[in-house]
């Protein structure tokens, strides 16, 4: 691994792949999931796959936690002492979560060598920045370079998502009220944007073949496309067929020659139930 003098550090939700992760060298700080009320470190005790397989079986919701600040200091060390000058730690929308906050209490102690920000999304809406920032600093650009590609990427960063049940956001009891104006919460299959921590209704689908379309107008609507990846909860087969669609559609010209496929992190599943259906843009 080369050491740079900015270090970047984020949290598991932001949903990069392992090969991007080691190729800048990226810290990443596990969130937490709380089954039955047992505690697991997300990606470590426990695989998207076996929560996903485990999740409609649970007798209780499962829940959410941040990490503990100390766990974000225990990155921020690690890098400076490695010979970075300086730290970016970029993570989920602070609406959505209280990480940004555990991360600015845990900076504190560093002497304004940590420059904290939140990303207005989650999943690769937030990987996303994190990309712009480590190739920015890769290319040599120094702080302020990464900061302002954080900046131009939040700005034209697109997420959104065709929910294939109600019942898991019901059940956690983080209905947006966005969702309850579209419709009933019976047989809906809502189809939402996240735009800065906000939950933005599209369509409500009767159908997951309508809540398909909706989504696919939804991209093609966007214009031409930087990044793109097709994000799922543990659908894979839905989302192939998705993006086969996509690839043999005219919207085809619009997006990138390379595009993603990503089984979403547990934390995000826990509210919105397997089956879904969703992407993560960049446009141009």
């Amino acid at each position: 691994m080369k050491t740079t003098p900015i270090g970047l550090v984020t949290d598991s939700p932001c949903d990069l792949s392992a090969d991007v992760i080691e190729k800048y060298a990226i810290e990443v700080v596990p969130a937490i999931l709380v089954i039955e009320g047992r505690e697991y470190v997300d990606g470590v005790d426990m695989t998207r796959e076996q929560f996903y397989a485990r999740l409609p079986g649970m007798r209780q919701p499962p829940s959410t936690a941040a990490p503990a600040p100390a766990e974000f200091a225990a990155r921020y060390e690690k890098l400076l002492k490695g010979g970075c000058e300086h730290i970016i730690s970029l993570h989920t929308a602070e609406k959505l979560t209280s990480i940004p906050n555990f991360a600015r209490n845990a900076a504190r102690d560093f002497e304004g060598r940590v420059t904290v920000l939140e990303s207005g999304s989650l999943t690769l809406g937030t990987g996303f920045q994190v990309l712009a920032a480590a190739e920015a600093v890769n290319e040599g650009l120094g702080l302020d370079g990464a900061l302002e590609a954080v900046r131009a990427t939040r700005q034209r960063v697109r997420v959104a998502a065709a929910l294939d049940t109600m019942d898991y956001l019901r059940r956690s009891g983080r209905v947006p009220a966005a969702i309850t104006t579209i419709g009933g919460l019976l047989n809906i299959k809502p189809v939402v944007e996240l735009r800065e921590g906000a939950v933005r209704p599209i369509s409500a689908a009767r159908t997951t073949r309508q809540a398909n379309e909706a989504l696919f107008n939804f991209i093609a609507s966007l214009g031409p496309l930087r990044r793109l990846s097709i994000l799922h909860t543990n659908a894979e087969s839905r989302a192939r067929d998705f993006l086969n669609s996509l690839m043999q559609s005219q919207a085809r010209s619009q997006i990138p020659r390379e595009i993603g496929l990503t089984n979403v992190t547990s934390l995000i599943g826990t509210h919105v139930g397997p089956n879904g259906l969703g992407f993560a843009a960049v446009t141009e």
